[in-house]
């Protein structure tokens, strides 16, 4: 595990544009991975990680459950930036869940859901990190998204995999991200859904140590 004092890094890293975290991130010459759900905003952290740091592996969860539209941005996304996809999916497809486990589980179903979440994300997860060992991992988390993220920092240990986590964007708002992806003339996906979330403003347990 690499040895940095949070406390002192955050304090530093507060007032910094997401590129200038990216580039601390990267200067730690560290095995670092980037990941995505190719969702709203995901945009931008992936263009500043191809702008920084070509090649990197981009590491996507496919739960299965996404829309056509997202599908879709995500190939178009992948071409434009050359982006080095790893995609990850559950045991059990998603055609075979709605067959015959009764599809996504009522969130109201905490034990059911649990189950499902821990089946097609944080199962595929887990086994990305295993494959790729990084030291140091990129999201695109923002402080203002839940409740959960309110209380975390731009760099964070992972609680489950030990992992130096790093949000460039954290202390970016949704009209920050926005105008990010005007000047850099990006596309965004608004047509996305998360079966492991539901609502916007709940966790998937991926970023829950």
């Amino acid at each position: 595990m690499i040895d940095i004092d949070l406390n002192q890094v955050n304090a530093s890293l507060r007032d910094a544009r997401p590129e200038e975290i990216l580039r601390w991130a990267l200067s730690l010459d560290q095995k670092t991975i980037v990941t995505t759900n190719f969702g709203p905003f995901e945009a931008v952290l992936l263009n500043m990680v191809y702008e920084q740091a070509p090649g990197m592996p981009v590491i996507c969860v496919d739960h299965g459950y996404n829309t056509t539209a997202t599908y879709r941005f995500a190939a178009d996304l992948t071409q434009r930036l050359g982006l080095n996809m790893h995609y990850y999916t559950p045991r059990v497809t998603a055609k075979r869940r709605e067959a015959v486990m009764g599809g996504i589980p009522d969130i109201d179903d905490a034990n059911e859901h649990d189950l499902f979440t821990k089946e097609v994300k944080l199962e595929p997860f887990a086994r990305a990190m295993a494959e790729h060992q990084p030291q140091v991992w990129l999201t695109a988390i923002r402080k203002e998204q839940t409740a959960f993220r309110d209380s975390l920092d731009v760099v964070t240990v992972d609680g489950k995999t030990g992992v130096i986590k790093v949000a460039p964007v954290f202390y970016w708002t949704e009209l920050d991200m926005e105008e990010y992806l005007y000047e850099k003339g990006l596309p965004n996906e608004e047509d996305y859904f998360d079966p492991t979330k539901v609502l916007k403003n709940r966790e998937c347990g991926l970023h829950v140590g």
